[in-house]
């Protein structure tokens, strides 16, 4: 009836995100972030979907990838760290326009920011798109909330918005 595509997933078990440059304003903070063993794909795991209508199944139950683990997980990631941007790529080696921008943009304004790379793990960039009610990266969280994507991040810094919502996040 239809060709067949191959859709291949597969995620390391661990994510570090860059290091946190020293700075007078960088708050004391916990190790590496890891996410639980059970939230990741250690091997490959191939689908052959032969329909569209399989391949919509199949991507409806990736969006719903947002585990009450999982959750748990990104809360106390957002919440252990004033600036989080979860980006395509590391604040080091952006792997887009987009997230480039927001790195720019934060370095900038000397603003220390925990990254975390989407790219290594396909449930926690799934995950993270139900998390914020948000479809797109990178996704800029301060003082545990999320601030927005690029677009708003750029809006922001231009009108000294973005500067003032890391400063009263420094101090709080």
């Amino acid at each position: 009836m239809g060709s067949q595509s191959l859709l291949v997933l597969s995620a390391p078990t661990t994510m570090i995100p860059s290091k946190i440059a020293a700075s007078s304003l960088a708050p004391s903070r916990p190790g590496p972030l890891c996410f639980p063993r059970a939230l990741t794909i250690t091997d490959s795991v191939v689908f052959r979907v032969k329909s569209n209508s399989a391949r919509n199944k199949l991507a409806s139950s990736i969006r719903c990838a947002l585990t009450p683990a999982l959750k748990t997980t990104l809360d106390k990631v957002v919440t252990s760290h004033k600036v989080v941007l979860f980006m395509k790529g590391t604040k080091d080696f952006p792997q887009c326009g987009f997230s480039q921008t927001v790195v720019q943009i934060l370095k900038s304004l000397n603003v220390p920011f925990e990254s975390v790379n989407i790219l290594e793990n396909e449930l926690l960039r799934q995950g993270l798109k139900d998390y914020s009610s948000w479809p797109t990266f990178p996704q800029l969280y301060i003082d545990g909330e999320f601030f927005g994507g690029c677009d708003i991040t750029v809006e922001a810094y231009k009108s000294g918005e973005l500067q003032e919502q890391v400063e009263k996040a420094m101090c709080s």
